[in-house]
């Protein structure tokens, strides 16, 4: 029986001007994602949120949005859930 957790999960960074570039950026965001895609969610549930600031820093936010209730799909599938 698994127990579950709707807490969101979350990866985030701030980095200052000079500690990034779009590439680099852009190689964050896709890694971060796999992570959170490697810990069970659905790309739907992945949100993503980059925030540039005036100064040239930029916050990267990226968040499993998990559903307050479970939607029942391992038993909809035929997987065993306890």
């Amino acid at each position: 029986m698994s127990l579950y957790q709707p807490e969101p999960v979350e990866i985030s960074t701030r980095m200052r001007p000079g500690e990034w570039t779009e590439a680099s950026l852009e190689e964050l965001v896709t890694t971060y994602r796999a992570k959170i895609l490697a810990m069970g969610a659905s790309v739907a549930e992945v949100v993503t949120d980059v925030e540039r600031n005036d100064d040239g820093s930029v916050k990267v936010v990226v968040s499993w949005a998990k559903p307050a209730v479970a939607d029942g799909t391992a038993a909809a599938e035929g997987t065993p859930t306890g």
